[in-house]
């Protein structure tokens, strides 16, 4: 049995209540790499949308790096000695996965795993998932209702018909799941509960498209959320639009939050009867959202008040323009006067004398 042996330590009592669900994901990677004998592993760790812990055989300590603050040194250090031990058993696994789709050792190889579990904002138990995937293409997956294994292609029959003689590996998947599994998500959540349950409420706003051909679609877009599970439904006179609606999947916005939107085709004249409905972790109701046409008034002031800008600049040029130019002809007026007087006073002068 070459499956994950992770260090067991018990069911956590559930007495903490989280809003919304969490999940704890483990993802493990062996790569194998021509004329390098040594192979490749790699090991990371998601706590939700968050990543805590990651492993890669090709750094120098060997060690796990923490990524939150609030890991504990003596948890991540026997966390790399589990990683450290299998890694040892996924390179013996690409080996012999490599045979049963008869390629040559000696290419570039790959041979995944996913596992983990998801809780109810109780805490208690409600999936778990455990696949592998070989050269990026689905390998076995489990079905955790039957606890059987469902092979992804042909080169995954051997290991099924094998591991279907083993009942063991599933039963094990099974206890991992619904208790050792939770009861490290219970832990990660509540030693790091002031950034894995932070809350942000997403802003939303509904804007009006017109294709080409005319047709006319309202587009609702949510930013700025965490945690990533949200909910855009369209309502026409009330009623969910789902068969006509158009979804993006959630999409990482790049600063820890995340992004999503929803789009619903129409005829013009229609808009007001739809509705966008947006349900996050971080608000405290529902929203309701409609596409609001800016008003010919607003358009209007808004033209007025542009022209009487530029009118204004205008008259502002004109009178600078003529300041200096009055400006210019009272000096020149200044200078003969002086010069008339200066004469005037020399003939009197003469005179005089």
């Amino acid at each position: 049995m070459y499956v994950l042996s992770l260090l067991l330590l018990g069911v956590l009592v559930l007495t903490k209540t989280w809003a919304g669900s969490h999940s704890l994901k483990y993802f493990f990677a062996v790569v194998s790499r021509p004329g390098l004998a040594k192979l490749r592993f790699i090991s990371v760790t998601y706590v939700d949308d968050q990543q805590v812990l990651n492993f890669d055989s090709d750094r120098e300590s060997w060690s796990t790096e923490p990524r939150m603050p609030w890991m504990e040194p003596d948890y991540w250090e026997r966390e790399t000695q589990t990683f450290r031990e299998v890694s040892q058993r996924y390179r013996m696994c690409l080996q012999r996965v490599t045979t049963y789709y008869n390629h040559s050792e000696g290419g570039v190889h790959t041979f995944q795993q996913l596992s983990g579990c998801e809780v109810f904002s109780n805490g208690s138990f409600s999936r778990g998932f455990a696949q592998y995937a070989y050269d990026g293409e689905d390998h076995l997956t489990l079905d955790t209702e039957t606890l059987h294994w469902i092979a992804g292609n042909a080169g995954a029959l051997n290991y099924k018909l094998q591991w279907k003689e083993e009942q063991s590996v599933a039963k094990y998947w099974k206890s991992y799941m619904e208790e050792e599994c939770v009861y490290q998500l219970q832990r990660y959540l509540e030693k790091g509960k002031e950034i894995l349950l932070q809350t942000d409420p997403p802003s939303v706003r509904v804007t009006r498209h017109t294709r080409s051909d005319g047709e006319v679609s309202l587009r609702c877009r949510a930013q700025g959320f965490y945690p990533s599970e949200i909910s855009l439904t369209w309502l026409r006179d009330g009623e969910e639009q789902l068969q006509e609606t158009e979804l993006i999947e959630t999409r990482p916005a790049g600063d820890g939050t995340f992004q999503k939107w929803a789009a619903v085709r129409m005829l013009s004249g229609s808009e007001q009867r739809y509705a966008c409905r947006v349900q996050h972790e971080g608000l405290a109701e529902p929203l309701f959202l409609k596409w609001e046409a800016e008003s010919s008034s607003v358009g209007l002031s808004a033209g007025v008040t542009s022209a009487f800008l530029l009118l204004a600049a205008v008259i502002v040029g004109v009178v600078i323009w003529r300041k200096n130019t009055s400006d210019g002809k009272r000096g020149s007026y200044t200078t003969t006067a002086s010069s008339d007087s200066a004469q005037e006073s020399d003939v009197s002068l003469t005179a005089k004398a």
